[in-house]
């Protein structure tokens, strides 16, 4: 059996290195910060843009006022009215931004829902704070605000995504 008190210089570099991101990486130096104080401004502004849009009809592939809004339309519409581009489609918009725990959603937030088993099963909504959010559901129904402590979305939430 091979012993020797020293480690290979190389395997000490690489020691050192991974011990160095591990301790910088908990000070928040490396990787996305997640901040998760007041809501900005425009985030704010976005979930307001939204709220005028309670009531609208839904309409699959709408994202507009006049036409009414799919879920995706609605979140697409209300970040271009305040200057913030996102993908159109839920699926893309279910991987746009940063992933954050459900803990810390703040107002502004995108709330990704699986609905179904297909890559399209999914749902999106605008999180507006208290556990709230704000969506347009389907076909029959307008846009409205729902509660996370509904056990049906509860169940289906998957991820939050911070734009903002």
């Amino acid at each position: 059996m091979y012993r020797h008190r020293h480690l290979h210089p190389g395997l000490m570099r690489a020691c050192l290195a991974l011990l160095t991101a591990f301790m910088l990486g908990g000070c928040g130096l490396l990787g996305p910060q997640i901040d998760n104080g007041p809501p900005p401004e425009k985030a704010q502004r976005i979930v307001a843009t939204a709220y005028k849009q309670m009531g609208k009809n839904y309409r699959l592939g709408g994202a507009s006022p006049q036409k009414g809004f799919d879920c995706s339309g609605l979140i697409w519409w209300a970040y271009k009215q305040n200057g913030v581009s996102i993908p159109r489609v839920t699926s893309d918009q279910a991987r746009t931004g940063v992933k954050i725990p459900s803990g810390m959603a703040r107002a502004g937030d995108i709330v990704v829902f699986r609905t179904g088993n297909s890559p399209r099963g999914l749902h999106t909504g605008i999180y507006t704070g208290d556990n709230a959010f704000i969506h347009s559901p389907r076909r029959g129904e307008k846009v409205r605000v729902e509660s996370l402590d509904e056990p049906h979305w509860r169940k289906r939430l998957i991820a939050v995504r911070r734009v903002l």
